[in-house]
Formats: C-alpha cells, structure tokens, sequence
C-alpha cells in the first residue's frame, strides 16, 4: 500500500457538507482507506476574493490504486459533488480534491504533479497537514513542521 495526503476544498453549496461527503467518499474507493483527516478550517480563498470563504482538510490514505488511478477516483468524486472545471483559475467550486503527496515520489506529468505544486506556500495545506503528520517531510526533505512554522497564519481558522 501507498499512503498519499489529499487536500479538500469546498465554498459553495454547504462547503462543509461537501467535505464530509467526499471524505465518505474517498472510504468507498476501492483498494483505499481512510487512515486519518484533519479537523476542517475556514480560510480566506485564494485569487479573486469577491467570492465566500472556503472549508478545507487534508486526509491521508492509504492506497493500493496507482497515482492516475487515485487522481480519476477523486475527479469522479469532485464531479458527482456538481464541481465544473472552468478555464477561471481559483474559483469558487463545490468541491476541490487534490493529491498532495503520494509516498515520498515526484511525479511530474501533463494530469498530475506530485507533491501539489503550492504545497510549500498554502496554510490551507499546511496547516491540517500538519495536524494530522507533523512529523512528515517533502521528497526534498522539507519538513512540514518547519514550513508551517514560517507560514502566514492569517486568514485560517480551525472549525
């Protein structure tokens, strides 16, 4: 098995409710299991900020399913939550799924960069990460622990 971190996000449609539901979700993924989630946190969104706040998580799982495999699995997820993919970067979405991490790979291709390209900068990221992994570090040794400890923690606040 592989043990890969997930971000959730959500701000429309009852957010935390979305995230609860995709959480359910992702235990019913074949070959996958729920090993911990995070608390939820209310952050400030990120680009155009005419928009509501988010609600937003990580999990981590554990998982026999390839990294394309797993992203299909969480896209069919975002999709029955109603999410559509917009050319508009950073907007509002009913439901957000990203791998954040997968073991401890680089995965550079044209559907999927692994680890999350703005894990290092996203308290939304970062800060339930830690919560649930502390101890953890980036493929390049980059410890979560440390990057939360120099991160901007305005604008998140634990639900």
């Amino acid at each position: 098995m592989q043990r890969a971190f997930i971000g959730l996000g959500a701000n429309l449609n009852n957010p935390a409710q979305q995230i609860k539901s995709a959480l359910r979700a992702i235990k019913q993924i074949p070959g996958t299991s729920l090993v911990k989630q995070s608390s939820l946190y209310e952050t400030s969104p990120m680009g155009p900020q005419n928009q509501d706040n988010y609600i937003n998580a990580v999990a981590a799982i554990d998982t026999y399913l390839e990294p394309l495999a797993l992203l299909d699995e969480l896209q069919k997820i975002e999709n029955l939550h109603g999410r559509v993919r917009k050319a508009e970067r950073w907007g509002p979405r009913t439901l957000d799924l990203d791998i954040l991490l997968y073991n401890n790979t680089i995965i550079e291709s044209p559907r999927l960069t692994v680890p999350h390209y703005g894990i290092k900068e996203r308290n939304f990221v970062l800060i339930p990460l830690a919560e649930i992994s502390d101890s953890l570090s980036l493929p390049d040794g980059t410890s979560i622990e440390q990057l939360v400890s120099n991160i901007d923690k305005q604008g998140i606040k634990r639900l």
